[in-house]
């Protein structure tokens, strides 16, 4: 089954690409966006990567979790569902 990921405090020139290449080397990844604001089209700072195998989004997510990425320690873990705040 898929596994959905959040990745915080990414470089705001890291582009989604970058993000599934970072992630490619654990196993496949299904999808890499990086969030962007819709006004401008900036990087957010962070991103979701789907990845098709557990294990090895666990595995991702052991070694990435506090690495340093482009000078900036990233947050990874397992994305938690969207809550509306209507």
């Amino acid at each position: 089954m898929a596994k959905k990921l959040f990745v915080g405090n990414l470089s705001y020139s890291v582009t989604s690409d970058n993000l599934r290449e970072l992630f490619e080397g654990f196993g496949q990844v299904d999808s890499a966006t990086v969030i962007t604001d819709r006004d401008s089209g900036r990087s957010k700072g962070f991103g979701f990567v789907e990845m098709a195998n557990d294990e090895e989004a666990e595995a991702a997510i052991k070694q990435l979790d506090g690495n340093e990425q482009d000078g900036r320690r990233l947050t990874v873990n397992e994305a938690r569902p969207r809550v509306d705040s209507r």
